[in-house]
This record gives structure tokens, sequence and C-alpha cells, in this order.
């Protein structure tokens, strides 16, 4: 097992582990929005109020960039808009603290729009570099390495917040997002892209509309992921405020997320090869239900211990399904709207950054009892519906539920430089 998992780190191109180097650098200082809510209420001296509606715009921001950043994408190409993206959100965020707060009402929505295109460019521009078969393992090294950047991130960036200013945090993340435009157009050149087919030729085989209409299973998978990631964004809201309540301060809440982010370091990029030939839909189905087996675990009662073997079915079901499903809906993709496929996965997969906290916090306000069985039970439909949409067991080898559309004669993508 261990020759085939070698085998299959070899399939990933080396732009893509290029890349991925640059990511974990980047995600190294991409902290300022984990710290948002205290620059506005302190330096900046807004209330409570103003600073939960500032970031709320933000995070909307974000999630609309994600949606909408393949469409730019599959039109001027996933090279380009990524780099226009990263350097556009690196000078935003730099200039933040020159700004005057009234301007952070239009400077932090827009830098967190352009960021969230930035990552659905970044998404797609994996999925055009690296071939059908070998998507899972190259997106679970790009996963790997934005999550252990994320792990050291907060640790450095509270520190810097506590010992120099807030304003520091804004800066790095800014000269960050530049460096990796500049790193990515250095190490993915136009010429690693593959490109061609004019947009015309492109229209003519019809929009993302009819292809996803021609994908029923991709048509339930992205709702199942939206409902699931409300779920699963309930540990980052409503979660630890249970903790707090039954007498578990945010010592215990913090030390649960380094379980979450330590099993991800080292169980999601083996994972991805381990099972890179199973069937992707029934990957995703099972990291689904593991993820509302997560919740289900608190109805046995609030403690340290349930809290542990809550987050770590959290853990192992996100493992299975995230990596999985994105490299499943670029392999069902056309080539024509490949972007268009993983911005619609990408602002699915972070529609619990707006949803979770209001709809989580309103039903834990009026009937706590209520909220971990409907985690549960949500997150178990999304997982079934998702097992239901696989159909027949597939077959061992097979890199897909359903066979990509058939191949047309001549060049085969728009261009993505």
């Amino acid at each position: 097992m261990t020759g085939e998992r070698v085998r299959g780190l070899r399939e990933v191109p080396r732009p893509v582990w290029l890349l991925a180097c640059g990511t974990f650098v980047n995600m190294v200082v991409s902290v300022s929005f984990a710290f948002t809510f205290l620059y506005l209420t302190g330096p900046r001296g807004l209330d409570a109020g103003a600073a939960g509606a500032l970031s709320g715009i933000a995070g909307t921001g974000l999630v609309a960039g994600n949606f909408t950043g393949g469409w730019y994408g599959d039109r001027f190409g996933h090279r380009r808009v990524l780099l226009a993206a990263a350097a556009a959100s690196g000078l935003l965020l730099a200039a933040v603290p020159l700004l005057p707060t009234a301007a952070l009402f239009a400077a932090l929505p827009t830098a967190q729009y352009v960021s969230g295109v930035q990552r659905a460019a970044a998404s797609a521009l994996v999925a055009a570099v690296v071939p059908e078969g070998a998507r899972r393992q190259a997106f679970a090294v790009m996963r790997a390495a934005s999550n252990g950047g994320f792990t050291l991130g907060p640790l450095l960036g509270a520190l810097v917040a506590t010992r120099f200013s807030y304003d520091w945090l804004y800066l790095a993340e800014g000269l960050g997002s530049l460096a990796l435009a500049l790193w990515t157009a250095r190490v993915v050149p136009p010429a690693a892209v593959p490109g061609g087919r004019p947009r015309a030729h492109a229209e003519r085989r019809g929009g993302v509309w009819a292809a996803l209409r021609a994908r029923p299973a991709v048509l339930v998978l992205l709702p199942a992921i939206v409902v699931i990631d409300v779920v699963y964004r309930q540990q980052y809201s409503t979660f630890p405020v249970f903790l707090s309540d039954h007498g578990m301060d945010a010592r215990v809440y913090g030390a649960l997320l380094a379980v979450n982010g330590g099993l991800l370091l080292c169980l999601e990029l083996p994972v991805a090869l381990t099972l890179r030939r199973r069937s992707p839909l029934r990957i995703v189905g099972t990291g689904l239900l593991l993820v509302a087996a997560g919740y289900a675990v608190l109805l046995l009662g609030a403690g340290v211990g349930t809290a542990v073997v809550m987050m770590a079915a959290l853990t192992l079901g996100e493992a299975l399904y995230k990596t999985t499903a994105t490299a499943y809906v670029a392999d069902q993709a056309p080539e024509h709207v490949l972007g268009r496929f993983q911005s619609l996965y990408a602002g699915a997969s972070i529609s619990g950054v707006v949803l979770a906290a209001p709809l989580g916090g309103a039903v834990y306000e009026a009937a706590p009892g209520v909220l971990w069985p409907l985690c549960a039970g949500l997150g178990a439909l999304a997982g079934c519906a998702v097992l239901l949409a696989a159909g027949p067991r597939a077959a061992r080898t097979s890199p897909t539920d359903t066979p990509p559309e058939p191949r047309t004669a001549g060049p085969a993508r728009v261009s993505t430089s």
C-alpha cells in the first residue's frame, strides 16, 4: 500500500507541488479574518453591532466571490483570474491600516470578494493542470498545505497582534497575497495549463445549467454540501457556547480545534491516496454520515470525552468528503465549464460561513436541546442522498461514478493562461 501511495503522489504534477508551497506560506499570514471582530471593536472603536454587521457583509462577499470566480475563469482564463484576484486582494488588505474606518465598509467586503474569486480560480486551475484520475491526491496536497499554514497562522497572528499591532496582520496578509501572485506566475507558466478552445465553440456546446441537468448526481451533491457545511460549521459558532454552558472554557475548545487540525494534517492526504480508486460519491456520502454521527455523539451528554469523540468524527468525515467532492465535481465538469463547476462547489462548500451562525444560533436560543438532533438528522439526510445518487456499486478502479462526456476532436479547453 505504501508503494501505491508513492505512485499516487508521483501523479501530482510539479506545478501543483510548487503552488502548494506558495499556498502554505500564504496561509501562514492569511489570518486577519480571525481577528477582524477584535480589530473593529478595539483599535477601530466600533460597537459590537457595527462590527458584527461589517463582518457579516465581508463574509457574504467571500461566498459571492467563490460562486462567481469560476465564471471569470471560464471567460478570461483561470491562471489570469487567479493572478489578478491575488494581486487585488493583496493591495486592498495591505491598504486597510491606512484607510479611515468608514472606508472599511467598502474595502473589507471587496477584499473578501476578490479573495473568494481567488479561491475558486485556484481550485479550477488545479483541476485544469491535473489530469482526471489524479485530482483527488492533487487537491489533498493543496488542502494539506492550506491546513498546515493555517495551523501556524493564528498562533503567530495572536503574537503579532498583542505584541505589535493588528495593522501588521493586514499588511502581512496583503504582502503574502501579492507574493502568491508572483509565485504562481513563476511556477505555473501559461504553457503548463492546457488551453485553446474558442469561447464561441464552448457556447455552442451549452451552458453550465445544461451541463448540470445532464449530471443529476452533481445536482444532488451541491445542495447536500450546503446542508453539511451549515451543520459542520456549528463547531465554530454554537458548539463553543454549548461547551461554555456546560462548564468547559475556551482552553477546552482550543484543544478540540487542535485535535481537528492535527488529525487533518495526519489523515487527509493518506486517506485520499488510499481511497483514490474507490467510488467518490460513496466516500463523500460516508464522510457526511460521519459528520452527522459526530453531532449525534453529543446526545450522550456534555463532557470532555463526548466532545473529543465528536471532534474526531467531524474531522474524519471532513477528511473523507472535502477533497473527494472537490475532485469529483472537477472530473464531472465538461471542459468548457470547468471553472463554473468548481465555483459552484466552492461557494456551496463555504455557505456555512454566512448561514451557520444565524441559523444555529436561532435554534440554540429557542430550544437548545433540539440543535444537535437537528444537525445529526440533516447531516444523515445529506449523506444518504449522496449515497443514493451514487447508484449501483461502481468498479473499484473507476475514478467517477458517472462517465465523463465524450471528448470532441481538436483543442479541448478554453484558454486558462
